[in-house]
C-alpha cells in the first residue's frame, strides 16, 4: 500500500550529457502530471509522461528535468544574415534622409537585437532518451520507496482504527439485546396499565410491540460491519493501488453506523455509534492519502 505523497531524485550522465530528474507527488483523485523540461528536449516530454504513468496510478505529479551539455557539441553563434542586411539598408536610408555621413561599424550593427543568436547543436533524440530514461527510472524508484514507506505507516494507523471499530462492535453486540428487552418491558408495563382501564386490545398491542422491537434490532448491521472490517483488512494487503476500494468500504462502514445510530433507543448504543462515526471520519481522512 502506497501513500500518494513522496519525492524522488535521479541522475545519469553519458558522453558529457547530464540529466537530473526530480519528482514530487501529492494527493489527487487521478494521475495529473506536470512536466518541466527544456525546450530543446520537447520531443521527449511525452515519453517522460508515459513512463511516469506506468509507475504512478494516482496523485498530482510534478516532474522537473534538468539538462546540462558538457559534450563537444556546444552552442554556436549564428548570424541572422537577412535581418542584418535589413538593418544596414534601413540605417543607410535613414542617414541619407537626414544628410548624415555613413559611418556604419560592424561591432555596432552586430549588437542590434536578434542579429546574433545562439543555438545548441542537436544530439540524437534516442541517445538523449536513453540517458534521461535512466535518471527518470532512478527518480521513480526512489519516489516509490518513499511512498511505500509512508504507505506502511498509514496501513498501521488504519489497522489500529479498524481495531477500535471492532471493539465498538463487540460492545454493541453486548448492548443490542438490552435495547429490545428494555423497550418490551416498558411497553408491557404500559400495556398492563391500559388493559386495567379496558381501553386496549392486548393481542393487537403485543403484535405491534413485536414489530417495533424488530425495527430496533441491529443484528444485521452488526453482521455487515464484521464483513466490512474483514474486507478492509484484506484490501490493505493487496499488491495493487487500494485507495478507491478502501474509500468505498469506508462509505459502507459509515452507512451501517448511521443506521445503527438511527435505530438506537438506548444511551449506551447512541454513544458507541457516535464514537464509531468519529473513528470512521478519521479513516476517511487518512484514505485520501492512499494511492
Amino acid at each position: 500500500m502506497k501513500s500518494m505523497t513522496g519525492f524522488g531524485r535521479g541522475e545519469a550522465e553519458l558522453n558529457g550529457y547530464h540529466f537530473t530528474v526530480e519528482i514530487k507527488t501529492v494527493n489527487h483523485r487521478y494521475f495529473e502530471p506536470s512536466i518541466r523540461i527544456s525546450r530543446q528536449l520537447g520531443a521527449l516530454e511525452q515519453r517522460v509522461r508515459t513512463r511516469a504513468k506506468e509507475r504512478i496510478v494516482r496523485g498530482k505529479t510534478d516532474i522537473f528535468v534538468t539538462y546540462v551539455n558538457h559534450s563537444d557539441r556546444q552552442e554556436k553563434v549564428v548570424v541572422n544574415e537577412q535581418l542584418l542586411k535589413s538593418y544596414v539598408d534601413a540605417l543607410r536610408e535613414a542617414a541619407e534622409k537626414v544628410d548624415m555621413r555613413d559611418t556604419l561599424y560592424a561591432g555596432d550593427i552586430l549588437r542590434l537585437p536578434d542579429v546574433l543568436t545562439t543555438e545548441e547543436e542537436t544530439a540524437d533524440d534516442e541517445m538523449l532518451w536513453g540517458i534521461l530514461a535512466e535518471a527518470l527510472d532512478q527518480a521513480l524508484d526512489n519516489l516509490n520507496v518513499m511512498r511505500e514507506k509512508e504507505g506502511q505507516h498509514l496501513k498501521e494507523d488504519l489497522s489500529d482504527k479498524i481495531t477500535v471499530l471492532e471493539n465498538c462492535r463487540e460492545a454493541l453486540l453486548a448492548e443490542a439485546p438490552l435495547v429490545v428487552e428494555a423497550y418490551k418491558e416498558r411497553l408491557h408495563a404500559r400495556l398492563d396499565e391500559l388493559i386495567e382501564k379496558g381501553t386496549l386490545d392486548p393481542g393487537r398491542l403485543e403484535a405491534e410491540a413485536t414489530v417495533f422491537a424488530d425495527k430496533c434490532a441491529i443484528d444485521e448491521e452488526l453482521t455487515r460491519l464484521e464483513s466490512h472490517f474483514k474486507q478492509f483488512r484484506q484490501t490493505m494487503d493487496l499488491d495493487e493501488p487500494v485507495g478507491r476500494k478502501l474509500d468505498f468500504l469506508t462509505q459502507e462502514l459509515n452507512r451501517e453506523t448511521n443506521t445503527i445510530a438511527s435505530k438506537a433507543n438506548h444511551l449506551a448504543i447512541s454513544k458507541t455509534a457516535l464514537d464509531m462515526k468519529n473513528e470512521i471520519e478519521k479513516i476517511r481522512e487518512q484514505i485520501q492519502n492512499i494511492e
